[in-house]
């Protein structure tokens, strides 16, 4: 593997901002950041021309993108074009997301999930299941027909994934007591999420060891000032971590800065729920038998009811800064080092530091992502 030095960028580590001074790459990994003066001779140094060189983008939850859906395509061609379609937009680490659909298609898309990580396609960290478990009453685009109770053996089949990460978003008020125990016990990383559940429910599921909210205001009881729902339990709690769609459509840019100020620091992570328009030419698909849109960024069916969404995710942080007015260092930590840490990472990504893995993105003054680089290779 080539080892080589960025110079001239606005570097971005993390943590702070670093004029002057350049990265040095060595063996996929971030070796040092050092005075321009001291880059090592006889290495290949790339000038980034004054672009803001930062951490790569993680995303938790991405139905799909390149013109593919995870549903449609469970295979490792499907999830290599969903990568490709997102890479350009920043991000270096992905689950691709399997929403509600039958057994066989599960067993499918863990497979791929496993053969994708086995064959070192770039950025592919582990599985998103959004559903089946699920409560009905807040299904959203999620078809409610196989919408279903825990199989008995759905634990087994939950910690199927031997090499990556497993993030399971179920309705907790749906769940035999003790059930998300025993999937954190085993490794699983579970979400509520398409809940109706109350306060006291989301506190049970806690106490469990459930570590966080899919999608944050959507398709889950909202706050109240006498029932904080599932939208305040997860803006109370400390401990757990929030996905918040900043697309402007999800959810009010008024409502995003009150859940980003109120929610613990380093507990809300950007999420794109992303679906097969982004980065794609087509900017339509088929979902569940149904034709979904995307106009103006916002994907939904013929009603209106949105349907993931047509965000990737240097635009979520773009949004953060100049539609709800967040600190430029902490959009980017929403979108790289705090999902690291839900997803047990963040010792080997979501900083630019000595021995983290080179994921790192190049992005202009326009948030045009102009170069990216996953493990240190382009």
């Amino acid at each position: 593997m080539t080892d080589f030095a960025i110079t001239n960028a606005r570097i971005f580590d993390g943590t702070d901002f670093h004029h002057r001074k350049a990265v040095i790459i060595r063996n996929g990994k971030v070796n040092a950041i050092v005075e321009s003066r001291d880059i090592p001779e006889n290495i290949n140094v790339i000038d980034a021309k004054d672009q803001t060189l930062a951490p790569g983008l993680i995303d938790v939850q991405v139905n799909g993108g390149g013109g593919v859906l995870l549903n449609d395509e469970p295979n490792v061609d499907g999830i290599r074009a969903i990568m490709a379609g997102h890479r350009k937009y920043g991000t270096t680490a992905m689950l691709p997301t399997l929403i509600t659909d039958h057994r066989d298609k599960m067993e499918s898309a863990i497979k791929a999930v496993t053969d994708a990580i086995n064959q070192n396609i770039p950025g592919i960290v582990g599985i998103h299941l959004e559903g089946p478990y699920l409560n009905a009453e807040r299904k959203g685009v999620h078809d409610a027909s196989i919408i279903r109770p825990m199989e008995d053996d759905a634990i087994d089949l939950l910690t199927r994934l031997p090499n990556g990460r497993v993030l399971v978003t179920m309705a907790p008020e749906k769940a035999a007591k003790g059930t998300i125990k025993k999937l954190a016990d085993r490794g699983v990383l579970v979400c509520a999420g398409h809940t109706a559940g109350t306060y006291s429910h989301m506190q049970a599921a806690i106490a469990e060891g459930m570590r966080g909210f899919t999608h944050l205001f959507n398709a889950m009881s909202p706050m109240t000032h006498r029932e904080p729902g599932v939208a305040g339990a997860a803006m109370a709690d400390d401990n757990t971590w929030c996905g918040l769609i900043a697309d402007g459509y999800h959810v009010h840019p008024a409502v995003l800065k009150v859940a980003i100020h109120a929610k613990a620091k380093g507990k809300i992570m950007l999420v794109t729920d992303a679906m097969p328009t982004v980065g794609a030419d087509e900017k339509c698909f088929i979902l569940g038998g149904e034709e979904i849109i995307a106009t103006d960024g916002r994907c939904a069916l013929a009603d209106g009811t949105l349907a993931g969404s047509d965000l990737d995710m240097i635009a979520a942080v773009k949004n953060c800064v100049e539609m709800v007015g967040i600190d430029l260092g902490e959009a980017l930590r929403m979108a790289s080092l705090y999902p690291a840490a839900f997803l047990k990472l963040d010792d080997v990504m979501g900083r630019i530091a000595p021995g983290y893995q080179a994921d790192m993105i190049l992005f202009d003054d326009d948030y045009n992502v102009t170069r990216s680089w996953i493990k240190g290779a382009e």
